[in-house]
Order: C-alpha cells, then sequence, then structure tokens
C-alpha cells in the first residue's frame, strides 16, 4: 500500500490500523532546536480525544503520544528540543473491540471504502476500518502539534462546526470563545443548545449527519506558496479532502463565488496606515495560490457516519446480496472530532510551506 505520506520539506508518513496494537508516524524535515515535548503535542490530541461527550464514539482512547526520536536536551537549556533527525511519534491502541465486527467480516459496509479497498488490495482488515479508520487521523494531530512550532504562536489556527446535518449556525452570532464551551465546537451558543436535542435524537435513531468544518488560520504572512503546482489553496484542498469522510473543500466563499458579479467578488485593496489593506476577503486569504496576509479560510462538508445501526442493502465477498447492521461505538456526527484534524492538516500544510518560502526565497 502506498502513499501514506504527505508534504515536500514537511513531510509525514503514519503506519497502524485501527485495531493494531498501536498507530503513529515519522515527521520528517523538522528544523532541529525547537523546543518541544510530548506535553506540547498531548494538548492538541486531548481536543480529539473519542469518549469526551455522548456524541462521539465511546471508545475510550487516551492516546497517549510517545516521542521514541528525534528529540534530544538542548545544549544551553536543558530542555527537550528537536534534533533535526526524523521524529518517530507512537500511540498504543488500549481500548479495541475487534469482536463487534465479526458478523460483517464478509460484507460491504454502504458508504465505507470496504468495497474498493478489497477489490483493490484483495484483502483488507474489517476491524474498525483497519487502515482506512478514522484512528488514522490522530497521528496527523500529533503532527500538527509540531507544525505548529514550526510555524510560531504567531499564527493562529482556529476550528469551528458551522453546520451540523441541515442545521446552520447565524454568523451574526460568531463567538470563538463559546467553541470550549459546548461539544460541538460551535460558535454559536443557541444553535449549539439546539444541536443536543437533534444529534441525540439521530443517535437514538440508530443513524448519522454529515457536518461543514471552518477553519481559520490569522498572521499568515503574504507570499507563502506558489503560482502554478504548487499552490497554497492547492495543497490546503487535498490535505483537507485526505481526511476521512470528506467530500468538498472550499476556500473563502467558495463556490459562492458563482453566483456573484465580478465587482461584488474582487477584493478591492486600499492604503490604511501606509501598508496596503484588502476591504473584503472572498479569496479566503489566497490569490494566484499565494497568501495574502489575510485570514485564510478553509471549510470542508464531512458525509455522514457510514457505520449505523439502520439496515442497510449490500453484498458480500462473494455477490451474494444481503443486509447490514454495523453494531459497536461509533460517531452519530463524525464532523465534531474533525475539527482539530483540521487544524493539524492547515497546520503542517503551512509549516511546509513555510519552509519552502525559506528555501526559494531565503526570507525569513
Amino acid at each position: 500500500m502506498s502513499h501514506n505520506t504527505f508534504g515536500h520539506l514537511f513531510r509525514v508518513t503514519t503506519w497502524g490500523e485501527s485495531h493494531g496494537a498501536a498507530i503513529g508516524c515519522v515527521v520528517d524535515g523538522v528544523p532541529p532546536r525547537l523546543p518541544i515535548s510530548e506535553n506540547d503535542l498531548q494538548v492538541w490530541l486531548d481536543k480529539r480525544r473519542p469518549a469526551q461527550s455522548r456524541f462521539t464514539t465511546q471508545r475510550k482512547e487516551a492516546d497517549k503520544v510517545q516521542i521514541l526520536s528525534g528529540v534530544y536536551k538542548d545544549p544551553d537549556t536543558g530542555k527537550p528540543c528537536t534534533t533535526g533527525t526524523p521524529i518517530q511519534l507512537m500511540i498504543a491502541n488500549t481500548d479495541q473491540r475487534s469482536k463487534d465486527y465479526n458478523a460483517i467480516k464478509d460484507a460491504y459496509r454502504p458508504g465505507h471504502a470496504d468495497f474498493t479497498y478489497d477489490k483493490k488490495y484483495g484483502i483488507r482488515d474489517p476491524r474498525g476500518g483497519g487502515r482506512s479508520s478514522a484512528r488514522e487521523t490522530a497521528m496527523r494531530v500529533a503532527a500538527g502539534g509540531i507544525a505548529r512550532k514550526i510555524i510560531g504562536d504567531k499564527i493562529k489556527i482556529r476550528g469551528a462546526l458551522v453546520q451540523m446535518g441541515e442545521h446552520k449556525i447565524d454568523r451574526e452570532k460568531w463567538n470563538w470563545n463559546a467553541i470550549a464551551k459546548n461539544p460541538f465546537w460551535c460558535p454559536d451558543t443557541k444553535a449549539a443548545k439546539q444541536w443536543e436535542t437533534y444529534l441525540d435524537g439521530v443517535r437514538k435513531s440508530g443513524s448519522s449527519v454529515g457536518a461543514v468544518i471552518e477553519i481559520v488560520a490569522e498572521n499568515v504572512p503574504v507570499g507563502w506558496g506558489a503560482p502554478v503546482y504548487g499552490k497554497l489553496d492547492a495543497d490546503l484542498a487535498a490535505a483537507m479532502m485526505s481526511i476521512n469522510a470528506v467530500k468538498g473543500v472550499e476556500i473563502g466563499d467558495g463556490f459562492a463565488t458563482a453566483a456573484l458579479r465580478g465587482e461584488d467578488n474582487a477584493d478591492e485593496i486600499i492604503t490604511k496606515r501606509k501598508k496596503p489593506h484588502f476591504t473584503s476577503n472572498h479569496a479566503g486569504g489566497i490569490l494566484g495560490g499565494i497568501s495574502t496576509g489575510q485570514d485564510i479560510v478553509v471549510r470542508f462538508a464531512v458525509k455522514p457516519t457510514s457505520s449505523i445501526l439502520t439496515p442497510r442493502q449490500t453484498i458480500t465477498r462473494d455477490n451474494k446480496e444481503t443486509s447490514i447492521q454495523t453494531k459497536g461505538r461509533h460517531d452519530p456526527c463524525v464532523g465534531i472530532r474533525a475539527v482539530p484534524v483540521g487544524e493539524a492538516m492547515m497546520a503542517c500544510v503551512l509549516a511546509d510551506h513555510k519552509l519552502r518560502h525559506i528555501a526559494q526565497t531565503h526570507n525569513l
């Protein structure tokens, strides 16, 4: 199985399966002497960790990350720092319940990658989806913690759930501080309260719903990215599309720009305090594949969780028709835990582009 690596100068290779002994990753291209410890990564993993509310899978994984290589004592401070060599990270799987998947090991779950995976490789691990499980994204979050060290504290990356099922937030009530006060990463307090009742009903009915997540990166300098095959927005779109269950990505106003006229879509530029200033941000902080210095805004749509209790028609490996009901511990809205994953992918892409920008322009 190929293509387990993403990035150019900042490169991440993940390994492991959902129900294997552990999952992990190797992060290459990290500059030396960046202060870093397991605690710096754990804070982000704790945000993604399952079973933090009744609205996510009840698989109870501590997701405690271990740094196995690439970190040593700084010769001046004595504190842990990167050495410039590959950093290997590992998280032990401790709460697998593989028996939940015995009944479906020979049947393909509709909406899942079971069918395509089996047809491509001739073998698949049915326990929780194996390699194609969303469990793999924990390592992206860990790698994202390293990426944040590279891009620095000035760049702030934040994510929010802006739509659950057919229910959208009221953008006039957007409050970043509200996100930490509800289980949905929702910036609209009223919407979050309504979503509780809504998702309880979905969960109890044995079904699931999709979601839209918005990721914003503030204080990204002008000039990151390249105008043809190294477009910053292209790399961000690919990164977000690589997340499990994502079916659509847009930058800035995205698909809504198709309904705008040219004069409405154009982000006018004026001088403010003797510096260039954009009067709007329909482009989402990227023009011609290069960052403008404005907020970078990315949204992605996550489909409903495919593992549901509602019986669905399918076929077995030997092409016999049957019905399937997926038992086990699943998210009624997988988009909830996709927020920190989206943040991590934003961080990884920005770290990669920062290093590429420095390499090409020598401009720190």
